[in-house]
């Protein structure tokens, strides 16, 4: 029983945050999980909802690591590989996520790799006309090539029209300059804008990256506070699966009930091969996923339908819209099999780094005290039958977000389905 116990303090203490603020106002986090590997992330509050202009926050993503004070493009690239590093970054509604990885022992050149981008990146225009808008058009086609990340994004357009609903990425009817970048690049780094994040690595070694940071003194970017408006659109594709998203958005803080809803609506089974019972996936070639979103000020949630023809989607969708009626009134028992669910993947997915980044990053830049996976976990065990029915109730009286992707003379409109 001891044993079990002190394990149990183990993990605890290994997925626990600890958090500080300095002089500068740039709040720091590390867990030293005993990795063989360490990461660092610069984490800005820069995602699409903080862009001034559309594309500007997917233009500054695919700047990072290009030619700074210290360092070319090509330099940085060849040094980082000399020690075996990696280098990322990564765009999200909300955040923009400068990430290093690195073997222990390398912690002070990829410091000053994070620190160099967040101080003195030159924003040329060769650069941006050579490097970065190659890197946005390659991104761009592979959007349009993916059915799936398509409808996603058509969802968020059409669920919260601007701040969240603003798209990952750039379209080529709003044209941005790399003097566009460098401005916002200044607000998104400015004073109390960002984050440093650290694994596997201690909290001393991580302040000293606070140290030689140095950032601007500007403005941070705002946005507004989110409004679900819900709404309806198609657009044809002729590649890839026949695709409907069907979902439900809520404005303000999520609440737990929603990842259990998601964890409940997710059809497919526990055991890998196995054939589901689920009406969704009866013809076993339809694929049907629950989506839960969860933002600082919103979330959406639904079911992600992709299938061979639209006749197999139309099933799966009637199927679907069943199924989220009957969210409304969940028994007992099948809320303690969501529950469980929910748990399990939300430990999951902070198990890897781009997950630990996606569940606390923000709390750690908002600067909460609960900055432990615990305290996301527990949240779930507090949610009782009552209150998830009324929850899912709540949810399914607003408007409705449909998107078919495809075939838009064959797939359903929402109307056709019960919607």
């Amino acid at each position: 029983m001891l044993a079990s116990r002190t394990r149990a303090s183990v993990r605890l203490a290994r997925r626990s945050f600890a958090t500080v603020v300095d002089n500068a106002g740039v709040k720091v986090a590390a867990i030293d999980s005993n990795r063989s590997t360490v990461s660092i992330t610069v984490l800005a509050k820069a995602g699409a909802r903080y862009q001034p202009k559309p594309g500007v926050a997917h233009a500054l993503k695919n700047f990072a690591f290009k030619g700074t004070a210290d360092r070319s493009a090509l330099g940085t690239v060849r040094e980082s590989e000399l020690y075996g590093g990696v280098l990322s970054s990564t765009l999200s509604r909300e955040h923009l996520a400068l990430t290093a990885e690195f073997l222990h022992g390398d912690e002070a050149f990829f410091v000053n790799v994070l620190s160099s981008v967040i101080a003195s990146t030159k924003y040329t225009r060769h650069e941006y006309e050579e490097l970065v808008l190659p890197a946005m058009e390659s991104e761009i086609n592979a959007l349009n090539a993916d059915p799936a990340a398509h409808a996603i994004e058509l969802a968020h357009s059409i669920a919260f029209r601007s701040g969240l609903g603003a798209s990952l990425f750039a379209t080529p009817h709003t044209p941005v300059t790399a003097r566009d970048v460098e401005q916002f690049a200044t607000a998104a780094f400015a004073k109390g804008n960002f984050a440093i994040l650290g694994t596997g690595i201690s909290q001393a070694a991580l302040s000293s990256l606070v140290q030689s940071a140095v950032s601007s003194a500007s403005a941070p970017p705002t946005t507004s506070a989110t409004t679900y408006y819900g709404g309806e659109t198609r657009v044809a594709a002729h590649s890839g699966p026949q695709t409907i998203f069907i979902g439900y958005g809520t404005s303000g803080s999520p609440a737990a009930e929603l990842a259990a809803l998601a964890a409940h609506l997710d059809p497919n089974p526990s055991i890998k091969w196995a054939r589901s019972s689920s009406p969704l996936l009866q013809d076993g070639k339809t694929s049907v996923h629950s989506v839960c979103m969860p933002y600082s000020d919103a979330a959406l949630v639904g079911l992600l339908i992709q299938g061979p023809t639209a006749q197999a989607v139309r099933e799966a969708g009637k199927a679907a819209v069943a199924a989220l009626k009957g969210a409304s009134d969940v028994k007992a028992e099948n809320l303690k099999l969501a529950v469980a669910k929910a748990k399990f993947r939300l430990a999951s997915t902070v198990d890897s780094r781009d997950g630990l980044l996606e569940v606390l990053g923000s709390k750690v830049l908002a600067g909460s005290s609960e900055t432990s996976v615990e305290a996301s976990l527990s949240s779930l065990d507090k949610i009782t039958t009552a209150g998830f029915n009324k929850a899912a109730t709540s949810l399914l009286k607003g408007k409705v977000t449909y998107i078919a992707v495809g075939d838009t003379q064959a797939l359903p409109y929402a109307d056709e389905l019960g919607l």
